[in-house]
Formats: structure tokens, C-alpha cells, sequence
């Protein structure tokens, strides 16, 4: 196809599609290539309008310069080579490929027939090549205009140990929320309206962690079980945000939506999914990566390379072990950070990043890339530190600098409210910090992320209203999502019209927020749970776009978000409640008191007998308020914080609990009690025990710090 259409030499080191202000750069890397055409489109992207071959082959990338292109122009690759799966080549120049560094999108990747490179229903499977055409199917990218005013826009830097998360589904968030226009539901734009950061900034939370914007597509047995992929872990494109989520087409509304969380407060993490791609295992389509030089991106097995090595379950893994590849990573976390001011990331698998020859290493080529770089080392770095490969479970294993997500504290949690036998002591560890998994090599308590619930899994009223998962709605005869739900239903599953049972429920999720909110680490808090959210007991919706998924905003647990309200207020007042050091149960220098006291329901300090009672269903725990974590009074001068007193009955029977004596001289105050929320904040008779009601979280204080501030 000829086009009359200029083409110079251009530069090689600048990857993608480079709009200067003049002319427009390509530059695409492949290793095994033997040509590369530039395919350019009209604004429809409907029809191919020319073909050129790029000039340039340098240090294996492929480049050319075109000053008659313009911001705006769409285009994709075809890229020629063998097609040869036995020895790891998938060429095949009859298929439109998306550019790896594309920024922006235009359509959506669709499971037709022709976006797969090999002929379907072929009893040789893979090994025969499809020559359809398949542009009408395929998104086109877009050369794009990077230009925004930012203004004085600057990143919150939270410190750590402040930060509050918040995980939320852009879609999902704003589909219901009232008062939004139809069009800006689910999007970019949606997510910017000022009552919805408004409704953020009331939480208290510091951090909006989006779950994946990078461009994703549905996998083909979601797509023919009359599905779409709603969660978004499939990404194809790693610059480009995905086009479902923007009203507008551009990048201006998600950078918008950035900047109107920083202007509030709030930091932007982003969910990130580099460890594998939408393209699949030898038998899922061609979209990208795969066209381009499939031998380079991603792991193939040693002895076999027609098929992947496949540590997550999704049929391949990005080879992170080669250069280019590493560089494209590393490329696009800058691009989001640089570009799209964006202040940190959760990496999903985040083992499969690590993986040298096989195996799981704290100094891998990607966490020492990141460690050394000047831009992404100070940003927050979280890792899902596992993947489903043998030896996959790293948690504790990351270094210095990162966060991970901690699913032992969640399991922890979850059974001793579930008022499991045994569990004491370890719940009592995660609710100090896990210093057991992370106090090595000067990291902090902040190297944990708490949760009780994520995306994946049951939602906190779910918790405590199934004990088994009901996904028949994904149409996988309910083998999808765990059955180790490690939940408790109250007696009753499913909804219940029984007040003793809606009673108890309600109580069981404050005790899941109290316990979260006033725990050592980084809190995440999944977006909907404050309201009472439900997926109707589906554990796993990652292809639930409905009703299910999306928060309803019609009938919110009001009772349930004044009191998360409440908890996040307590912990961010509190240095206390978010020290930046570990609790050791040591004697503080300078002071007659240590920095934790684990007591019996008698008042008395616990022994290493108390601790290896089974049945104990019961903790209690002092926290000084001069455990060597200070305020600072408007003169600089360090004062001691409030102390508090946490109990937690996690048995079916009443607790009777003798009070030690209280820190401070006004003795010690209620701040709340989940078993009687409507009694509020006041004080408590000194000197006589405490009725913890059964399966309830009570919180004194006893106020050093006012007493101090007063002198």
C-alpha cells in the first residue's frame, strides 16, 4: 500500500509515538523482527489510509520520523518475521498490533476470530497461521499531545506511617453515585465531580488506590459466557489509560482527576499489572507483545518454547530477565509518575516481577531497578508478594522501601472474630504490627498493609452474612473463588430479618473496622464497606459489571459510615495508633512504663502461660501514650500522646475486666463500645470492672496528652 508520505531516519531512543511540535517519531523494539510497517488510520479508525516501512533498524529497534503526521493520528504495527511457535516465533504481518508504548487508544480489543493469530479449530491448533485481517477489531492507538497545565499541582507525600488507603473501582464507585450526569458515570470524569472527592476527603482517608486504568480486555471465556472482564487485571497497553474509563478521550480528564485528589489531599496509587498480558497462553490472541517479538517479552518454557512459562495463572509471564522488557516496566511506571503525577503503585503478583531463573529473589533485576532509580524510589512501592508458581508465597521477603500486603493479618482477624480456639496470641502479633514478618533490616511497621477484605473475596457485610461463596452468577458452576472464606454468618446464611442476628452482624463489622483502624501497619479499607456494601455472597466478581459490583448509594449504612468516620478521625489524631516503630512490650528510657501491656481480664499482666490457653477468647492490651512516639505542642516541644485501652471479647460469653490503674488523673473514658454504639464517648466508672459484652470491641483512653497540653 504506497503512501507519498515522508519518512526519515527519526531517533531511536525515545520509544512509542513522539508528537514535537513538527512531526511525529516512531520507535519499536524487536529483536527477531525482519520488517516493521507503520499502519496509519483515518480519524474514524475505520480504514487503513497508508502503510510504511520503518527505515531505521538500530540496536534493535525500528524507527523512522514523518513531519506530515500530527498529534491526533491514529495507527498500529504489522510486524513481519517467522511464524515458527516450535521455536518461540509468532510473527504474522496480517494482524494489526497495538505499539507497546502507545498513550492512548481508540476502540477496544474484541475476541473475533481474525485478533488471534493462529487458525481456530485447526487440528493443529497453534501451529497454523491465520491470514485474515484483522484492523476492524483491534483498538488503534493514538498519537498524542502530552500538554496539560498543572499549575502548582505538587504530590501529598503522606508519610507512611499516616497513610489510610482506600481501594476503590472507578467504574464501579461512580456508576450509582447520585446527582452525576448519565455520560461521566464510570468514568474519569466521573471520578473528578466535586461530591464525590468531597465524599473522600469526609472519609479521611489519604490514598485512593485505583484498581487496574491501565487499557485491558476481556478474555474469551469470559466474553462468551455473555460477560465482560469488570476488574481489570488483563492489560495489553501499559501506558494507556483504558478507553472505557474516559467520557472525553483524553488524557486531560484522567490528569484532572489527579490533580483534583492531590488538591484534596489524597494520593493516587495505581494498580498495576505487569506480570502477564491479556494475550494469554499459546492459544489466546495476538494483540501485541506477542506479534512483536514473542521470544523477547515474555518467558517461554526452556525445552518447549511454543508454550509459556506461566507463574499466574493467567498463561504467560512478561520476561522481566530481558533488557528491553525491564525497560519498557520501568518506562511506564515513570511515564505515570512523571507524566501523570501519579504517587505510588500495587503490584499485582508481585513474586513474578522478582523471579530470576526461576525463582524468587529480593535483589532481582526489576526491585533493585527500582531501588536505584531517582524518580520511582520515592514513590510507594506495594507488592502483592505472592503468585501461584512453587515458592511463590514471598511475604516478608520484599526489601527495604516496600510495603506488601498482608494476608495473615487478614486471616488472623478474620478467625478470631470468627471466635476460633488458638488464635489469640497471633492476632494479638498482627494487631501490633507483624513484627514477627517485617521487623528485619530497618524496615517499619508501615512495611504491612492491613485488610480484613479486598476486591477479591467476600465484602466486609458478606463476612459476616455467608460462609459460602454463591458465584453461580459468573456461570462457572460456582469452581471459581475460594471456599477458604474463613467467615462466620451469625447462625443464619444469607440475609435475615431476625433483629438478633442483624444486631450481631452489624456489631461484627465494627469490630472488623475497630481492629483494622487500630492496628500497627497500613490500613486499606475496600471501597463500599463503610456503607454496608454486598455482593450478594459472589466472592470472586471479577466479571460481575452490574449491580453486583457497583456501589449503591441509594440506602447507605449511615450508623456504619459515622462510625469509620470516627475510627479514621482516632488514628490520624493519634501518632499512637500509627507509630513508626515496632511495640516490643519493652520498658520505655526515661519512663516507669513499657510501650504495650497484654492484660488478663483480671488487670494483671499476662504470662507466657496466659498466652498458651487455647480457648482464650479474650485480649486486652494497654498502649501508653509515652511509648516514644511524641506530639509536638506549637513550640516544638515534644508531648506524650493519649493512652489507650483496647478489649476484645471475641466469645459468646460477657467478660467482666478489671481496669488498671489510668495513666492519666482524669481517669479512663469510653471512646466507644461496638456492643453499644449509641452510648458514645464518656466516663467510666473508676475502679470497677467492665462488662465486654460477647463478641465486642471496647476502647478507653485515659487523656495524657490534653493533661500535658493544660500544664
Amino acid at each position: 500500500m504506497s503512501s507519498g508520505i515522508r519518512v526519515w531516519p527519526g531517533d531511536p531512543s525515545v520509544l512509542g509515538a513522539s508528537w514535537d511540535g513538527k512531526g511525529v517519531g516512531f520507535a519499536l523494539f524487536s529483536e527477531h523482527a525482519e520488517r516493521v510497517e507503520l499502519c496509519l488510520f483515518d480519524p474514524s479508525g475505520e480504514h487503513e489510509t497508508a502503510r510504511v516501512a520503518l527505515p531505521e533498524y538500530t540496536d534493535m529497534i525500528w524507527h523512522g520520523y514523518f513531519p506530515d503526521l500530527r498529534a491526533g493520528q491514529l495507527y498500529g504495527y504489522r510486524v513481519h518475521g517467522p511464524y515458527e511457535p516450535e521455536r518461540g516465533h509468532r510473527f504474522n504481518p496480517h494482524k494489526l498490533l497495538v505499539d507497546p508504548y502507545a498513550k492512548g487508544l481508540v476502540g477496544q480489543a474484541s475476541v473475533a476470530p481474525a485478533n488471534f493469530g493462529y487458525l481456530r479449530g485447526d487440528p493443529r491448533e497453534d501451529l497454523a497461521m491465520d491470514t485474515r485481517d484483522n484492523a476492524r477489531w483491534m483498538p488503534k492507538c493514538q498519537v498524542v499531545d502530552t500538554a496539560f497545565t498543572w499549575g502548582d499541582d505538587r504530590p501529598p507525600r503522606h508519610a507512611w506511617d499516616e497513610t489510610i488507603l482506600y481501594e476503590l473501582h472507578l467504574r464501579g464507585f461512580t456508576m450509582r453515585f447520585p446527582g452525576l450526569p448519565d455520560p461521566v458515570r464510570g468514568t474519569f470524569a466521573g471520578m473528578s465531580a466535586p461530591s464525590v472527592i468531597e465524599y473522600l476527603q469526609a472519609l479521611g482517608v489519604t490514598a485512593v488506590e485505583l484498581m487496574p486504568i491501565h487499557a485491558f480486555a476481556d478474555e474469551p471465556h469470559v466474553v462468551e459466557a455473555g460477560l465482560t472482564n469488570y476488574w481489570g487485571y488483563n492489560s495489553y497497553a501499559f501506558f494507556a489509560p483504558e478507553p472505557r474509563y474516559s467520557a472525553h478521550h483524553g488524557l486531560a480528564e484522567l490528569k484532572t482527576l489527579v490533580q483534583l485528589l492531590h488538591d484534596a489531599g489524597l494520593e493516587v496509587i495505581l494498580d498495576v499489572v505487569y506480570n502477564h498480558t491479556a494475550e494469554g497462553d499459546h492459544l489466546g490472541p495476538t494483540l501485541s507483545f506477542r506479534g512483536i517479538d514473542n521470544a523477547s517479552y515474555y518467558k517461554l518454557a526452556p525445552d518447549a518454547p511454543r508454550f509459556y512459562v506461566d507463574y499466574t495463572g493467567c498463561g504467560n509471564a512478561l520476561n522481566l530477565s530481558h533488557p528491553m522488557v525491564l525497560r519498557m516496566v520501568t518506562d511506564s511506571l515513570r511515564y505515570w509518575v512523571q507524566e501523570m503525577h501519579v504517587d505510588g503503585f500495587r503490584f499485582d503478583l508481585a513474586t513474578t516481577l522478582a523471579r530470576e531463573s526461576g525463582a524468587f529473589h529480593p535483589h532481582a533485576g526489576f526491585l533493585d531497578a527500582l531501588t536505584q532509580d531517582p524518580v520511582l524510589a520515592r514513590v510507594k512501592l506495594i507488592a502483592e508478594p505472592w503468585d501461584v508458581g512453587a515458592g511463590g508465597y514471598q511475604l516478608g521477603a520484599f526489601p527495604p522501601g516496600w510495603s506488601e500486603w498482608n494476608d495473615q493479618y487478614r486471616d488472623e482477624v478474620r478467625r478470631f472474630w470468627r471466635g476460633d480456639e488458638g488464635v489469640a496470641a497471633v492476632y494479638a502479633t498482627r494487631l501490633a504490627g507483624s513484627a514477627d514478618i517485617f521487623d528485619r533490616k530497618g524496615r517499619r511497621p508501615w512495611a504491612g498493609v492491613n485488610f480484613v477484605t479486598s476486591h477479591d473475596g467476600f465484602t466486609l457485610r458478606d463476612l459476616v452474612t455467608y460462609e459460602r461463596k454463591h458465584n453461580e452468577a459468573n456461570r462457572e458452576g460456582c469452581r471459581d473463588g475460594t471456599d477458604n472464606n474463613i467467615s462466620w454468618n451469625c447462625g443464619v446464611e444469607g440475609p435475615s430479618d431476625e433483629p438478633a442476628v442483624r444486631e450481631l452482624r452489624a456489631r461484627q463489622q465494627r469490630n472488623f473496622l475497630a481492629t483494622l483502624m487500630l492496628s500497627q501497619g497500613i490500613p486499606m479499607l475496600t471501597a463500599g464497606d463503610e456503607l454496608g456494601r454486598s455482593q450478594r455472597g459472589n466472592n470472586n466478581a471479577y466479571c460481575q459489571d452490574d449491580e453486583t459490583s457497583w456501589l449503591d448509594w441509594s440506602a447507605p449504612d449511615h450508623a456504619l459510615l459515622a462510625f469509620v468516620r470516627q475510627l479514621v478521625r482516632l488514628r490520624r489524631d493519634h501518632v499512637v495508633l500509627h507509630r513508626r516503630r515496632f511495640f516490643h512490650g519493652e520498658r520505655i528510657p526515661g519512663a516507669e512504663v513499657a510501650d504495650i501491656v497484654w492484660l488478663t481480664p483480671e488487670g494483671t499482666e499476662k504470662t507466657a502461660a496466659d498466652w498458651e490457653v487455647p480457648y482464650a477468647r479474650y485480649l486486652c492490651c494497654l498502649i501508653h501514650g509515652e511509648a516514644g512516639e511524641h506530639h509536638l505542642t506549637a513550640r516544638g516541644v515534644p508531648q506524650p500522646d493519649d493512652s489507650f485501652l483496647l478489649m476484645m471479647n471475641a466469645g459468646d460469653e460477657a467478660v467482666s475486666a478489671s481496669l488498671p490503674p489510668s495513666p492519666g488523673p482524669a481517669g479512663w473514658e469510653l471512646v466507644f463500645d461496638t456492643a453499644a454504639p449509641e452510648d458514645g464517648a464518656g466516663a467510666v466508672a473508676q475502679g470497677q470492672p467492665y462488662a465486654v459484652a460477647p463478641h465486642s470491641f471496647v476502647l478507653l483512653t485515659s487523656a495524657l496528652r490534653r493533661e500535658a497540653g493544660a500544664r
